[in-house]
């Protein structure tokens, strides 16, 4: 359906870097990514697509403004080997820019016949041309990520897929009838404004248990969500790292300090958010 983009087409590269396809540095060899950095390209990308390079050219600095030193951007043209995700049409080859890192005599590494993932977005109006979705998008093909990718597209996929987090609207701790016993209830904010709300029940002499709740109704019986799933990543990479002073609605003083310490529990039970590819 598509035909390579050749470089000899001048005017079109001009244009596809008018357009801002250009990412920004992605070294080739890169540190393992983790289940968050997958989360994060896969969430920012419309297309996720199997590629083997067939061709690159690197472009004059002239034509490649904004490069890091030490970096070259290369034009890519690849064959299409698999869809991962996305909708968009493709045909059997895809072009691209990327920029890498140089070697010590200021030489790209050689990509022909290496096959990469892609998280990229297609340009309008240009079949076959996309636009990688951040400057890590373009990742070292292996089965074992592909196999890991997969359960994450399927999640973000899914109708019920759990929202992007955008912080904590508010946060209310009550006493239970008996000492020690108390329940908070913190409710968040969403990308598309589906509930989302977080509850930790505290009974004497019993650890404190909590759970996510994905409907108006607040369900003392939710669990936590399982460790590197779309709704941990939801909340252990995206809610803030103290609970707002302004979200916390509980009265007196105790109570209060009762809902901060209940926020707290459920970070901590979360987990840190790790990521290798972000510094880069």
């Amino acid at each position: 359906m598509n035909n390579p983009i050749h470089f000899a087409r001048p005017i079109i590269l001009a244009a596809v870097l008018a357009t801002g396809v250009a990412a920004a540095p992605v070294p080739v060899a890169a540190p393992a990514p983790t289940y968050a950095d997958l989360a994060d390209l896969a969430d920012k990308a419309d297309l996720v697509v199997h590629v083997a390079v067939t061709r690159q050219t690197a472009l004059p600095p002239e034509r490649a403004p904004g490069v890091a030193p030490g970096f070259t951007r290369l034009y890519i043209q690849a064959r299409t080997l698999a869809l991962l995700a996305g909708s968009a049409p493709l045909g059997g080859s895809v072009s691209y820019l990327v920029d890498v890192p140089t070697n010590a005599k200021g030489k790209p590494p050689k990509l022909k016949k290496r096959e990469f993932l892609l998280f990229a977005k297609p340009v309008p109006g240009r079949p076959g041309e996309l636009q990688l979705a951040s400057p890590t998008a373009q990742l070292p093909f292996d089965g074992a990520l592909a196999d890991r990718l997969r359960p994450i597209l399927s999640e973000l996929a899914a109708t019920d897929a759990a929202p992007s987090v955008t912080g904590v609207r508010d946060a209310l701790s009550v006493p239970g009838a008996l000492v020690g016993e108390s329940e908070t209830q913190v409710f968040l904010g969403t990308a598309n404004g589906e509930p989302v709300s977080l509850t930790v029940v505290r009974r004497p002499g019993m650890t404190p248990t909590w759970g996510v709740s994905y409907s108006e109704i607040v369900d003392q019986a939710a669990r936590p969500p399982e460790p590197d799933t779309l709704a941990w990543y939801r909340l252990a990479c995206f809610l803030p790292a103290q609970l707002p002073r302004e979200a916390n609605l509980s009265q007196d003083p105790a109570s209060r300090a009762r809902a901060t310490e209940d926020y707290g529990f459920v970070l901590r039970q979360l987990g840190p958010c790790p990521r290798t590819l972000t510094a880069r």
